[in-house]
């Protein structure tokens, strides 16, 4: 999984880490397991992708956590830039 810089904080600077998961949801599960604090940077309290988080997975955008995540997919996390 390739990470943007607004999560690295978690990861001690990694721009890449491995997560494992048949969903994004599940994904976030792992990472979160690994790297205490990591999904509160891209998911909210009512459990929603954050608005300026988005994903890739496979090249496809998706904010969809229930978003199929097949072995050797790509991942990205990345922030978008903007007021809002």
């Amino acid at each position: 999984m390739h990470l943007s810089c607004h999560v690295r904080s978690c990861t001690a600077g990694r721009k890449q880490v491995e997560a494992e998961g048949s969903t994004l949801a599940e994904v976030m599960a792992d990472l979160e397991r690994r790297y205490p604090d990591f999904r509160f940077r891209v998911i909210d309290e009512q459990d929603r992708t954050r608005p300026r988080t988005n994903f890739f997975v496979g090249g496809q955008l998706t904010r969809d956590l229930q978003h199929p995540v097949r072995p050797g997919d790509e991942t990205h996390i990345l922030e978008t830039l903007g007021n809002g």
